[in-house]
């Protein structure tokens, strides 16, 4: 927790209170005593009260919730401005829209608008506008700024709400109290604290004194919503990594699918091609043997038709066979006729 004790919450002059005559009753319970018709906060009760909030807050914080900073009066524009930013939470510190949470929706239609006016200037398409339409997005674009500039970035109502003086805010609170939103209220001893779920009695009038309690409550916010978004960003990497790793893991598996398909496929061409060749190999065979058959055949029906002619009687096959062979060497034995010519 930020170290802020008695003595700096004196210092600062969060114990003065408004005069006694415009006093809540309902304050009574915070009130130390009253000095010169002006009433003295309990320090030691508001010290523990601003812990109780910033516990609080802090939990809210390192849970990722949203702080709206509600704080419209000069004493606690600038504090609020500052802490809000600081903290990386929305804030209002110009005035309050009516409607700014029950009625988000239109609202955000305006933050959208904003967003759109704001991307023309920075684009220099605003430059590119007749000169009165251009004026009058101009002017639209600064009033939207000063409205809602501070909560540009709000895409929800928020979790909580921390108000200075709630007289000043009173649309805010009840709009908060409405949509029963957590409210943390720097309380004056001029106001009602029973709509305020964590009570912070100081006093709002004063900028030191209102700088204190915003800044105390703001530096446990900031330290808390840092450390969320840290370990928000550390786990976004973790999960970008193991998407980038699962997506390496199956590109590896779909390449070794893909290299395993190839060589079942390159494998059933292979066996396709020796089933291929085998079978013409057969083929060719098979041809070759009925193409010699009938030459044979052929042969041994001549030379049986030959015997018969002779007078001889029917040969056999086995015969026949016979005869072609001796037909065969006979011829082989034939001397060439050139040969007997120059003998």
């Amino acid at each position: 927790m930020a170290d802020v004790g008695i003595k700096e919450l004196l210092e600062a002059g969060v114990h003065f209170g408004h005069q006694t005559r415009r006093w809540n009753p309902k304050m009574r319970r915070f009130i130390f005593g009253e000095r010169g018709g002006i009433h003295i906060i309990d320090l030691q009760l508001t010290h523990k009260l601003l812990v109780n909030a910033q516990e609080f807050s802090a939990n809210l914080a390192a849970r990722g919730g949203t702080i709206l900073f509600v704080g419209t009066k000069k004493q606690a524009r600038d504090s609020i401005r500052e802490t809000a930013d600081k903290c990386g939470m929305p804030y209002i510190n110009q005035r309050w829209l009516g409607g700014l949470l029950t009625n988000f929706q239109t609202i955000n239609k305006r933050i959208k608008r904003l967003h759109e006016l704001t991307e023309w200037s920075e684009s220099g398409q605003m430059d590119l506008l007749p000169m009165r339409e251009r004026i009058k997005a101009t002017s639209e674009r600064d009033k939207l700024e000063v409205n809602l500039g501070g909560v540009r970035n709000m895409q929800r109502p928020p979790d909580a709400m921390f108000v200075v003086d709630l007289k000043v805010e009173e649309i805010a609170v009840r709009e908060a109290a409405r949509l029963k939103i957590p409210i943390i209220g720097l309380v004056d001893s001029n106001c009602d604290p029973d709509p305020i779920s964590f009570v912070i009695p100081g006093n709002d009038d004063a900028i030191r004194s209102c700088k204190a309690v915003v800044e105390a409550l703001g530096d446990v916010i900031s330290d808390r919503a840092a450390t969320y978004r840290a370990e928000q960003e550390a786990a976004r990497r973790e999960a970008e990594e193991q998407q980038r790793a699962q997506a390496e893991e199956q590109a590896a598996r779909k390449a070794a699918e893909e290299q395993s398909r190839k060589e079942a496929e390159e494998a059933s061409a292979l066996m396709a091609q020796q089933r291929e060749a085998e079978a013409q190999k057969r083929a060719d065979a098979a041809e070759q043997g009925a193409a010699e058959q009938p030459a044979e055949q052929a042969q041994q029906a001549a030379v049986a038709e030959a015997a018969n002619a002779e007078g001889g009687k029917p040969q056999t096959p086995e015969d026949v066979q016979q005869e072609i062979e001796k037909t065969e060497d006979k011829t082989e034995a034939k001397p060439p006729a050139k040969e007997e010519v120059q003998s």
